[in-house]
């Protein structure tokens, strides 16, 4: 491994064998190390991959502020989400992750601690995302002693589901704002309670995940076969009108027209949890 940018004695920006940039982390590494010298592979204790240009500035504006272990930890959290996620991250989360953890530990030490409105909302809405924020809380109690409540394993976890969104993907807070909107809307319209363990329910959530998603970034579908929403419409009615009560306050207060489609895939999961509630087999054919 080559270096590219020494960032301070144990920290450094290195070109590895396969010629993809990296932040390498282990105690003195740099040592009497100049740009351009090699680092034996061996010697490293964490490394982050790089995929994004000009990350290298922020990397080294940030371990002048925030300390190593911080970043150090941090990086361990990233490695275990994208081990549980299965899905690649967006690199600036070491940032992202990083500062907000540093000044969530500097808060708990002088006392100050910040609550989370929406923390009962993420952890229904991203139940991996917040087991993996009270993973990172054990990691941060158990490497830096800090224990931080169970508030700030919601906002962690606001930092993973940011980081799986693709850019010009709206925020988090919106989406997840717009998915307890709907919830709710089914919730009283059909007069049901969830079961959040059920599959069913968490097929809607996902289901909801991805359309606020589009929604909210203008990015609607269109199919002009209306054969199967018609069928879909008359077969499930009660669903269908909750559909079609989402479909007027998304037009009201987001100015966004549903398709045809649209409605269909949210009568069909509104009919899913509405048969969970009720206690009725749903069977592979009839959904």
């Amino acid at each position: 491994m080559k270096i590219i940018k020494i960032l301070n004695n144990n920290v450094a920006v290195v070109l590895n064998d396969s010629g993809k940039e990296e932040v390498i982390m282990g105690k003195g590494i740099c040592f009497q190390k100049r740009t351009g010298d090699e680092i034996d592979p061996s010697c490293t204790e964490k490394s982050y991959s790089i995929r994004t240009q000009g990350i290298v500035a922020q990397l080294s504006d940030m371990v002048s502020i925030i300390p190593e272990e911080v970043v150090t930890t941090c990086v361990l959290i990233i490695e275990r989400a994208r081990k549980t996620l299965g899905c690649s991250l967006q690199d600036t989360l070491i940032i992202a992750l990083s500062d907000h953890c540093h000044f969530a530990i500097e808060r708990s030490r002088q006392g100050i601690p910040l609550k989370n409105n929406l923390k009962w909302e993420i952890k229904m809405l991203y139940p991996r995302e917040y087991a993996l924020g009270l993973v990172a809380l054990d990691l941060i109690n158990s490497r830096l002693g800090v224990k931080l409540t169970d508030d700030e394993a919601g906002f962690i976890a606001f930092h993973f589901v940011n980081a799986q969104l693709n850019s010009g993907m709206p925020e988090v807070g919106h989406v997840s704002q717009f998915m307890q909107e709907v919830l709710n809307i089914v919730k009283y319209t059909l007069r049901i309670d969830y079961d959040t363990e059920s599959l069913s329910y968490n097929r809607f959530v996902s289901h909801l995940k991805f359309f606020a998603q589009r929604m909210l970034g203008k990015k609607g579908i269109q199919n002009d076969d209306n054969s199967l929403h018609d069928a879909v419409m008359q077969k499930y009615p009660n669903a269908y009108q909750c559909a079609q009560k989402i479909s007027l306050h998304v037009q009201s207060r987001y100015g966004y027209d549903l398709a045809n489609e649209e409605r269909m895939f949210l009568t069909i999961h509104i009919e899913r949890v509405r048969r969970d509630f009720a206690g009725t087999p749903v069977h592979v054919d009839d959904v």
